[in-house]
C-alpha cells in the first residue's frame, strides 16, 4: 500500500469518526424533535399492518380511526398502570410509615450483626424526593406523548405515499434493497414489540401472584413495576427484583422470607427471559446481550427514559441497515448474536 493510499484511508476514517461524534451530539441536542420522531416511526411501523388488515374489511377512514383508537387505549393503559403504582406506593408510605421505620430498624440491626454497613434510620424527605424525581422523569417523557401522537396521526396515512415516492426515486437494484430493508426493519419492530408486550404481561402477572402467595404487601405494585420494567431489556429484569426484596426485609424482618421472595423472583425472571422470550422471539432479532446493554446505555445517555425504551428496535434497525452495505457489514456481525 502506497503512502498516498494509507493517508487517504486514514483521512476517511478520521472523517467518519468526526461525523459520528457530530451526529451523536446532534441527536442529543435535538432531543425535543428527534426523539418523538424516532418513537413515532417505531409506533407507525408497529401499527401499519393493523391498519392495512382493517382496511381490507372496511373503509380506509374507519380503519384509520380504529387503529388510532387502539393506540390511545394502549397508551391509556400504560398511563393508568404508572399512576396506580405511584399512588399505591405513596399511600403505603403515608399510612404505614411507623411500621416501615420499625421494619427498617430490624433490617439495619440484622445487617449490623452480619457486618453489612447500612444506615440505622430512614429519611422520609429523601424518599419522597426520590419518588418525586422518578415521577418527574416519567412525567417529562409523558409530556412528549401528545407530540408523538400527532406525528403518528399524520404519519400513518403517509406510509403508502412515502413507499411509492421511494420506489420512484431509486434505481431498480437499489430500490429493491431499500424496500426490502424497510420491510425487514418494520417486521423486526413489530415482532419485538409484540413479544415484549406478551412477556411483560406474563412477568407482571407472575410477579403479582408470587408476591400474593408469599404474603408480600403491595403485590399489585410489584406486578405493575415488573410489567413496566420488562420493556427495558436485561437491566429492567434485574432492577425489578430489588424493590420487592428490600420491601420484604422491611415487612418480614430476618432473612428467610426475603430470601424466599428473592429466589421466586429470580426464577420467574430467568424462566421468562431465557425460555419463554426466546421461544416467542425466535432468531429474527438476533442482537447479542452485550449489544443490548451497550445500546441501552448509549440511548439512555442520549435520550433518557425514552431512549431506553426504544434502544433495542433502534439498534436492530441500525444493524439491518449496516448489513446492506459492504463497508458497514462488520458492524452487523459485531452486534448480532
Amino acid at each position: 500500500m502506497s503512502d498516498g493510499q494509507a493517508e487517504h484511508r486514514y483521512r476517511n476514517r478520521l472523517m467518519t469518526l468526526i461525523a459520528a461524534v457530530v451526529l451523536i451530539g446532534a441527536l442529543k441536542a435535538a432531543f425535543a424533535v428527534a426523539m418523538p420522531i424516532a418513537f413515532a416511526a417505531i409506533i407507525v411501523a408497529a401499527l401499519w399492518p393493523l391498519k392495512r388488515r382493517l382496511a381490507r374489511h372496511m373503509p380506509s377512514w374507519l380503519a384509520y380511526t380504529l387503529t388510532l383508537l387502539s393506540l390511545i387505549a394502549i397508551l391509556g393503559a400504560f398511563a393508568a398502570a404508572v399512576y396506580l403504582s405511584i399512588g399505591q406506593v405513596l399511600a403505603a408510605l403515608t399510612t404505614n410509615w411507623a411500621s416501615l421505620e420499625q421494619g427498617y430498624s430490624r433490617l439495619a440491626g440484622w445487617a449490623a450483626e452480619h457486618g453489612v454497613p447500612i444506615a440505622g434510620t430512614i429519611n422520609r424527605q429523601r424518599i419522597m424526593a426520590l419518588l418525586q424525581l422518578l415521577a418527574g422523569g416519567v412525567y417529562g417523557f409523558v409530556t412528549y406523548v401528545g407530540f408523538i401522537g400527532i406525528i403518528v396521526m399524520l404519519g400513518l396515512p403517509e406510509v403508502p405515499r412515502l413507499k411509492r415516492r421511494l420506489y420512484e426515486m431509486t434505481e431498480s437494484g437499489d430500490r429493491r434493497d431499500m424496500l426490502a430493508a424497510g420491510e425487514d426493519i418494520s417486521a423486526q419492530v413489530r415482532r419485538y414489540l409484540g413479544t415484549t408486550l406478551a412477556t411483560s404481561i406474563l412477568t407482571g402477572v407472575a410477579s403479582a401472584l408470587w408476591s400474593w402467595m408469599t404474603g408480600l404487601e403491595l403485590a399489585l405494585v410489584w406486578g405493575i413495576l415488573n410489567f413496566l420494567l420488562n420493556f427495558v431489556p436485561v437491566i429492567g429484569n434485574i432492577v425489578g427484583i430489588v424493590p420487592p426484596v428490600l420491601f420484604a426485609f422491611v415487612q418480614f424482618g430476618g432473612w428467610q422470607m426475603p430470601a424466599l421472595v428473592f429466589v421466586g423472583f429470580v426464577i420467574l425472571q430467568l424462566t421468562i427471559s431465557n425460555v419463554v422470550y426466546p421461544l416467542l422471539q425466535g432468531k429474527q432479532l438476533s442482537l447479542s446481550p452485550l449489544a443490548i446493554i451497550v445500546a441501552m446505555t448509549f440511548w439512555s445517555w442520549v435520550w433518557g427514559i425514552a431512549g431506553a425504551l426504544i434502544a433495542v428496535p433502534l439498534t436492530a434497525a441500525i444493524v439491518i441497515i449496516c448489513g446492506q452495505f459492504e463497508r458497514s457489514r462488520w458492524i452487523c456481525k459485531l452486534l448480532s448474536a
